[in-house]
């Protein structure tokens, strides 16, 4: 029931057909299509338009973004600091422990 279940590939039967050559052919360029006489013209318009409410929406965003980074960014100092200080308890210990004898 929980066997994988390896696909087994068919062989080939019969004969094998050799694959067919490719013989070069000769590329002969051909003259460009003649450009078009109407010209559109270049709108003046902004590629992206900032309404309040999209500008609004980036500010919040990135807010949530520095704040979320810098929580995560602060959690790990405060695990290193953490981690640091009771290493340096358990260093002291032991060295009261050996001095001691």
């Amino acid at each position: 029931m929980f066997r994988p279940k390896v696909p087994t590939m068919p062989q080939p039967t019969g004969l094998t057909t050799s694959p067919a050559v490719v013989e070069p052919t000769a590329v002969t360029p051909h003259a460009p299509a003649p450009a078009s006489t109407a010209v559109t013209p270049a709108r003046n318009r902004p590629a992206v338009q900032l309404t309040p409410g999209t500008v609004l929406a980036l500010v919040g965003g990135g807010t949530a973004v520095v704040l979320v980074v810098g929580a995560v960014l602060v959690s790990m100092l405060l695990a290193v600091a953490l981690t640091a200080t009771s290493v340096a308890v358990c260093a002291l210990t032991v060295r009261s422990f050996i001095a001691r004898r």
